[in-house]
């Protein structure tokens, strides 16, 4: 018997998962940008990712809604491109939402650390994963209410540190050495605009992953264009306003590379010991916790769908006695526990674990906004009656514009993180043969109707 997922999610419910998906990305992360680009170069990549972003977005809904499927990506590029369209889609999906997970743990675990000096911030990045894994295994309404509540916070809290610090902003703090360390635009700052890419995606990474609640969604050609459309308009303004009003506190230069910026630049502002402070200190864990629990939800789908499809192994599509997919839960939160623990092998790469963990998800991302974008045209090309309710506006430009940029951030990628590229590149292969080792598991997989044209 197929195992299938229940529909109980409204539009509230998926606004909630894909703006607490990301809302993690604006309270860390995106300075390492700083570091690389200065502000007025990061600021550059940040509107090149924004327009990719709402570009995808608005194109991505129509895949959605077309084909409400757990696999997301996955479902879109096997429907277009077969068996191995699927497989470089879907490990694509799985790789980023297995890998940004440590980075938030590890965010987690640094902001308890500074209430809390003794806490060892792996042991807490630990705890975390096994609580929300707790609360996503009992049940999906319960996850996406309690997902839909801290996400609610974290928005609030990020209007709250806009509001607290406006009165600090000086546009002279922002600009000084805002092009990767100079006052002046140069060639070297052109380079600093295309290494920064991957935190300015964090700003937005996962948005796609309500997609992968799609079969648990109410109605879901009329509720998912609603929650995606409105969630990603509500994350550029907050990605804009935190960074420009952060960046223009003090000495942003302060600010670059640490877990923390925010509770940084308040500082700046109002002092050590203001209440605001320590409100924002506590308060801002609820932006790491929505895009932690969304994620696990994210990437609990993933396993789901490929388990489902014969794509991994069939034991991970099933469902516990409260209809979630509690072994793909575990599963990835095995994966996510041992890179918390893979300091040695991060720092082979010259990078710390926070920064390697966000560029992996976004090597994956990148891979799946490609595919994504050409299942759209290819899909548009041989399937012109399937069952569209909703359009991707300006077709084919925007979803063009899209896929042009997305193409243009995998190659500045590679070439600015080679040695992570090479790693990405091998467990693609290792997925690769173990899909040409396990044709008989897909042949024994139950029929996806949905999947295979026969709606």
């Amino acid at each position: 018997m197929t195992e299938k997922l229940k529909p109980t999610l409204s539009t509230i419910h998926l606004w909630g998962i894909a703006v607490g998906l990301v809302i993690s990305g604006e309270y860390f992360g995106w300075s390492y940008g700083w570091g690389v680009a200065g502000t007025l170069g990061f600021l550059l990549t940040t509107a090149l990712i924004a327009t990719m972003y709402t570009c995808f977005i608005f194109s991505f809904t129509e895949l959605t809604t077309a084909i409400p499927h757990a696999g997301g990506p996955f479902a879109y590029s096997r429907r277009a491109f077969g068996e191995t369209g699927g497989l470089i889609a879907g490990m694509a999906t799985l790789i980023e939402f297995v890998f940004a997970p440590p980075a938030i743990a590890m965010a987690i675990g640094a902001y308890l650390n500074v209430q809390f000096p003794e806490l060892n911030p792996k042991y807490a990045a630990v705890g975390a994963y096994i609580i929300f894994m707790a609360l996503n295994i009992l049940g999906v309404k319960l996850a996406a209410t309690f997902e839909l509540c801290v996400t609610i916070l974290a928005v609030i809290e990020l209007l709250v540190f806009m509001g607290v610090v406006a009165p600090g902003f000086s546009i002279s703090h922002f600009v000084a050495h805002g092009w990767a360390g100079s006052d002046h635009f140069s060639a070297s700052a052109l380079s600093g605009v295309f290494a920064a890419i991957p935190f300015a995606i964090w700003f937005f990474l996962a948005i796609e992953g309500a997609a992968m609640a799609a079969e648990e969604a109410k109605d879901p050609k009329r509720t998912i264009p609603k929650a995606y459309i409105t969630g990603i308009l509500t994350l550029v303004i907050l990605a804009i306003g935190v960074m420009m009003l952060a960046g223009g506190a003090g000495d942003w230069q302060k600010l670059s590379g640490i877990n923390d910026p925010l509770p940084q630049a308040m500082k700046m502002v109002v002092g050590t010991h203001s209440g605001w402070l320590h409100m924002l200190v506590w308060i801002g864990l609820f932006g790491l916790i929505a895009s932690f629990h969304g994620i696990i939800l994210g990437y609990s789908r993933q396993f789901f769908a490929l388990a489902r499809a014969g794509y991994l192994p069939v034991g991970l599509a099933k469902l516990s006695v409260f209809q979630t997919p509690h072994r793909a839960i575990i599963a990835g939160g095995v994966i996510g526990c041992a890179a918390i623990f893979s300091d040695g092998l991060i720092n082979l790469q010259g990078m710390g674990l926070t920064a390697a963990m966000i560029t992996m998800a976004v090597f994956g991302a990148i891979v799946m906004y490609i595919m994504s974008m050409l299942s759209l045209f290819k899909l548009r090309r041989d399937e012109p009656n399937l069952e569209r309710s909703y359009y991707a506006p300006g077709y084919p430009v925007v979803p063009a514009i899209a896929l042009a940029i997305s193409v243009l951030c995998l190659v500045a990628m590679i070439w600015f993180n080679f040695m992570l590229a090479v790693i990405f590149a091998l467990m693609m292969v290792l997925a690769y043969i173990y899909f040409r080792l396990t044709a008989q598991q897909r042949l024994l997989a139950p029929e996806d109707l949905l999947l295979m044209g026969h709606k």
